[in-house]
């Protein structure tokens, strides 16, 4: 058991950085030819965050751990707005001014009740794995054409601008992201065999081991950039990358499972899991478009999230 721990977060720890440098990489390298960074932001940098659930995910399914990869997915969504955005709006209350954030949020809305009508028979098709990923392509496609639409006083455009790297040759781009492309599925394949002999070892089944320790390690940078970026004032750039992670993960990390292993799912995930994301979903939507205030997630909406993930971990093992 020691030695699976040890791979876990060994496997954990080189996934967040082959990540990072990937996205390091194909910044830079769309920077070097011409690329706007605002479309940059918006699509590659976006797509980023949601690199190491894609990756688990797939590797994952193929495994023949459905569960585990819709847990991955349900589960990332219910940390990234009850334990990143919370303890982020802790630390520093978000505002929301981006009318980009503003356009974002009905799309995660609808994205979400589509997974939810895809879940609710139990299973995930290969139809339904094939639809989910081309609408995945679909708004990567429509974040594109918004970032060419965005008004310029956008406070997005200077946090967006500011987040992309600047000085770095296109060789050594090239090199960072074929560092990312070898070590992301390989860690992964280490990480997700590792954490499915934790999950049996203690006797809980591979649904919640994706709901826990993979979602929470799969988050963990969201939740340094969310900090990070509200530290230094950008809060749109902080809310957007959790908005725009969740929309891949409920289109790209979902679908992958459909993909490659479609088959039942486990009853919880309809019973429990999926209603949890949804209620969170809507509570971050009501809470950040405060209709009566200021449009902010302040500490007291940071405290209620953080509680709900507890409460929701109690639930899970209780």
């Amino acid at each position: 058991m020691i030695v699976s721990i040890c791979i876990f977060l060994l496997g954990l720890a080189v996934l967040s950085w082959s990540a990072d440098r990937f996205v390091y990489g194909a910044s830079a390298l769309a920077k070097n030819v011409g690329i706007s960074p605002m479309m940059i932001g918006l699509t590659i940098v976006a797509m980023g965050s949601s690199a190491p659930e894609i990756v688990v995910s797939a590797i994952a399914s193929a495994n023949g751990n459905m569960n585990t990869a819709v847990g991955n997915a349900l589960g990332s969504n219910i940390t990234n707005i009850a334990l990143v955005l919370g303890i982020t709006a802790l630390v520093r209350p978000l505002v929301v001014s981006s009318t980009t954030l503003k356009r974002e949020f009905p799309v995660l809305l609808l994205v979400t009740v589509l997974a939810m009508f895809f879940l609710n028979n139990g299973s995930l098709s290969h139809i339904e794995g094939m639809i989910l990923m081309g609408l995945f392509m679909f708004v990567l496609a429509g974040m594109a054409w918004i970032s060419l639409q965005v008004d310029k006083e956008d406070p997005l455009v200077a946090e967006t601008d500011g987040e992309i790297p600047t000085g770095v040759n296109t060789s050594s781009a090239v090199l960072w992201v074929g560092v990312g492309i070898i070590l992301l599925p390989l860690s992964a394949h280490f990480m997700v065999g590792a954490a499915v002999d934790i999950a049996h070892y203690f006797g809980v089944s591979d649904l919640v081991i994706g709901l826990t320790i993979i979602a929470l390690g799969t988050s963990l940078p969201e939740l340094a950039a969310s900090i990070a970026g509200v530290l230094k004032g950008e809060s749109d750039l902080a809310l957007g990358n959790i908005i725009g992670s969740n929309i891949f993960n409920l289109l790209a990390v979902l679908g992958m499972p459909g993909l490659i292993a479609p088959g039942l799912l486990d009853d919880n995930v309809f019973n429990r899991d999926m209603w949890v994301m949804f209620a969170l979903t809507v509570l971050l939507f009501f809470l950040s478009f405060n209709f009566i205030g200021k449009r902010q997630l302040g500490r007291l909406e940071g405290g209620i999230f953080v509680t709900c993930f507890i409460a929701y971990q109690f639930w899970l093992f209780g």
